[in-house]
C-alpha cells in the first residue's frame, strides 16, 4: 500500500520508506488511517451494543434500588477495564511487546516474544486469580465502603461476587490486546467490547425473569470470557505461527494489502532491526515492578473518580447512582471514539521514543491531540445541545420514567463540559508511559484532580445533588489535563510545543461553545424528540465545522483526506474530485 502523498512540511510524519535509527520503518498515514477506521467501526459497534445493554438494564429494571445495587457491583469491571485493558497494563505491555517484536525480526536466538510471554503471563494470571478471589471473599466490606447508604447491600454483594470474575478475564483480555497491537493487529482487540456487551445483553434477557438484576452480573462474567475467546486465536497465530524470512514476508504481504496485515505491519514485525546497544532497554526491564507500579496506581487513581461519585450519590434518594451511570455512559461515547487514533498510534509512539526520535514523537503527539480534541468537542457540543432528546429516545420506556429522563439529561450536560479534559488525559498520559521508564508525575497530576473532585463533590452534593457530583468530575479531570499538558518535557515525556498546542486547542473550544448554544436553541424549538435531535445535531455540526474553518483549524482536514484516500484506494472505480 503506497504511502499518502503530502507536501513537505515541518509537521509531516516520516513515510514508511524513511529509515529510522534502528531500521524500523514507521507505518504510513494510509495504514494508520485504515487501522483507525477498522478500530473505530468495531468500537462504534461495541458502543452501540453498550447502549443496548444500558437500554435493556433500564427497560428491565428501571432506575431504582435494584439497578443501584448492580451499579455498585459494576464498579469492579469498570476499574478492571481501566487497569487491565484500556490504560494500566497497556501502558506497560505495549512498549514491552513492541520491543520484543522488533527484536524477533532479527531472527537470531530464542524468540523474544515467546520469552516475554513465558516470563510474564503465568505470574500475571496467578495475580489476577488471587485478586478475584480476594474480591469475592471481601465483597460485603467492599460494598459497605463503596456505598454505605445502599438500601439493599445483600443484592450488591451477590452481584459483586459475580463481577469479580472479570479481574481474571479482563486481565487476560488486556494482555492479548497489548500483544496484538504491538504486532499491529487491531481487528481482534477492537472487537472485544462487541463480544462483552453481547454476553451481558444475552444473559439479561435469558435469565432476567428468574434472577433479576443478578443476570446482568452473570452477563459480566460471561462477557469477560468472550473477550478472551475473541482474541486468543489471533494471538496464538502470532506466537506459534511459522516464522518467515524477510523475502517470504514481503512477498506474502504484497498479495494481501489489508490494513491489518499489509506490508506496513509486515515491515514493522518481520523486517525491522533493533540495535543492541547498552542504551537500548531490555524486554525484561520493560515489565519490572518499578514501571508497573506508577502505571497501575495512575489508572486506579483515575478510576477512583467513579468510586467517589457513587460514594457521594449513595446518600441521595434512590436512583441517583443510576442517573449518574446512564448519563456518563452516553456522554463518554464521543471521548471513546476520539481516542481511537491514539490507540492505534500508541505502538508507533513507543517505537519512536525507544529509538530516541523525539521529533517524530513530538509530531505524532501534537497531531493526535489536535485531531482527538476536535472530534471530542464536536461530540460534547452535540451531547450538551440534545441531551434531553438523546436520553428520551434511548431510555424512556418500561420502568424508566420521564422524571428519570430529565434528571439524567441534566447530569449528562454537566458531564459534557469535562469531555475535553478526559480526552486530553487519555491522549497525553500515553506519552509519559511510552518511553519505558518509571515516572510518577501522571499519578501526582491525577491525585490533584481527584482531590479537587472530592472537595467540590462533597461541598456541592447537598445543594446540587447529582449535578454537583458531575460538576466535580468535570473540574477534577480538567485540572489533571492541565497539569499533564504543562508537564510535557524532555525529562518527563515528549517535549511538545505547549503554547502552540494550547493556542490551537482554544479554537475548537470556542467553536464548540457556539455550536452547543445554537444546537440547544434549535432543538428546544421542536416538540418531536426525533426531529429535535436531528435539528440540534445538524445545527451543531454545521456551526462547528464553519467556525473551525473561519478560525483556521487545520487538524481535521488532513486526517479526513488521508482516511478518504485510504478507503477509495480499495474502490478504484470510485473517484472523488
Amino acid at each position: 500500500m503506497p504511502a499518502a502523498r503530502v507536501a513537505p512540511a515541518a509537521d509531516t510524519e516520516p513515510s514508511a520508506d524513511t529509515a529510522s535509527p534502528t531500521g524500523v520503518a514507521p507505518p504510513t498515514r494510509g495504514f494508520l488511517a485504515k487501522a483507525t477506521l477498522v478500530t473505530a467501526v468495531l468500537s462504534i459497534a461495541g458502543a452501540l451494543l453498550g447502549l443496548g445493554r444500558d437500554q435493556a438494564l433500564a427497560h428491565l429494571f428501571g432506575a431504582g434500588t435494584e439497578t443501584d445495587a448492580f451499579l455498585v457491583a459494576w464498579t469492579v469491571p469498570e476499574v478492571a477495564a481501566t487497569l487491565l485493558i484500556e490504560d494500566g497494563m497497556a501502558f506497560v505491555l505495549v512498549p514491552a511487546f513492541s520491543l520484543a517484536v522488533a527484536r524477533r525480526a532479527r531472527g537470531t536466538g530464542a524468540d523474544p516474544v515467546r520469552a516475554l510471554v513465558a516470563s510474564t503471563l503465568p505470574r500475571l494470571a496467578l495475580a489476577f486469580v488471587a485478586v478475584a478471589a480476594l474480591l469475592m471473599a471481601g465483597a460485603p466490606y467492599l460494598v459497605a465502603a463503596l456505598a454505605p447508604g445502599l438500601p439493599d447491600p445483600g443484592l450488591a454483594v451477590d452481584c459483586t461476587r459475580l463481577t469479580a470474575t472479570c479481574v481474571l478475564s479482563f486481565g487476560l483480555a488486556g494482555y492479548c490486546s497489548a500483544a496484538l497491537r504491538a504486532h499491529r493487529r487491531f481487528l481482534a482487540p477492537a472487537a472485544i467490547y462487541v463480544a462483552y456487551n453481547t454476553g451481558i445483553i444475552t444473559a439479561m434477557f435469558v435469565l432476567g425473569d428468574r434472577w433479576g438484576v443478578r443476570s446482568a452480573a452473570v452477563g459480566v462474567a460471561l462477557g469477560g470470557c468472550l473477550m478472551v475467546a475473541a482474541q486468543a486465536p489471533s494471538l496464538v497465530r502470532q506466537l506459534f505461527g511459522r516464522r518467515r524470512s524477510a523475502p517470504e514476508a514481503e512477498a506474502t504481504a504484497a498479495q494481501d494489502p489489508s490494513p491489518l496485515d499489509g506490508p506496513e505491519a509486515t515491515k514493522a514485525t518481520q523486517v525491522a532491526e533493533v540495535t543492541d546497544s547498552p542504551a537500548a532497554p531490555s524486554v525484561k526491564h520493560s515489565v519490572e515492578l518499578a514501571l508497573i507500579a506508577p502505571v497501575l496506581m495512575f489508572a486506579l487513581c483515575r478510576q477512583s473518580q467513579v468510586l467517589i461519585e457513587r460514594f457521594l450519590a449513595s446518600t441521595l434518594p434512590s436512583g441517583a447512582i443510576s442517573h449518574l451511570n446512564y448519563a456518563q455512559k452516553v456522554a463518554q461515547i464521543p471521548m471513546t471514539l476520539s481516542l481511537m487514533l491514539c490507540t492505534v498510534t500508541f505502538p508507533v509512539l513507543a517505537q519512536a521514543l525507544a529509538e530516541g526520535d523525539t521529533e517524530r514523537a513530538r509530531t505524532r503527539v501534537e497531531r493526535d491531540v489536535a485531531v482527538a480534541s476536535c472530534m471530542v468537542l464536536l461530540g460534547a457540543a452535540a451531547v450538551f445541545a440534545c441531551a434531553p432528546q438523546i436520553i428520551q429516545l434511548l431510555f424512556q420506556r418500561g420502568a424508566f420514567t420521564a422524571q428519570d429522563t430529565a434528571a439524567t439529561a441534566t447530569v449528562m450536560r454537566v458531564y459534557s463540559v469535562g469531555l475535553l479534559g478526559h480526552t486530553l488525559v487519555g491522549a497525553l498520559v500515553r506519552t509519559y508511559f511510552s518511553a519505558g521508564r518509571p515516572t510518577w508525575y501522571p499519578l501526582a497530576a491525577m491525585t490533584a484532580g481527584i482531590i479537587a473532585t472530592s472537595w467540590i463533590g462533597a461541598g456541592t452534593v447537598e445543594a446540587w445533588g447529582v449535578r454537583g457530583i458531575a460538576a466535580a468530575n468535570a473540574i477534577g479531570i480538567t485540572v489533571t489535563a492541565a497539569l499533564l499538558l504543562s508537564g510535557m518535557g524532555e525529562r518527563r515525556s515528549v517535549p511538545i510545543r505547549t503554547r502552540r498546542v494550547v493556542h490551537e486547542l482554544s479554537k475548537p473550544v470556542r467553536a464548540a461553545v457556539c455550536a452547543a448554544v445554537a444546537g440547544a436553541f434549535c432543538a428546544s424549538r421542536v416538540d418531536s424528540p426525533e426531529l429535535a435531535l436531528a435539528a440540534g445535531g445538524l445545527t451543531v455540526t454545521v456551526v462547528y465545522v464553519l467556525l473551525l474553518r473561519v478560525l483556521g483549524v487545520k487538524a481535521v482536514a488532513p486526517a479526513f483526506r488521508t482516511a478518504l484516500r485510504s478507503v477509495t484506494r480499495r474502490l478504484p472505480h470510485v473517484r472523488f474530485r
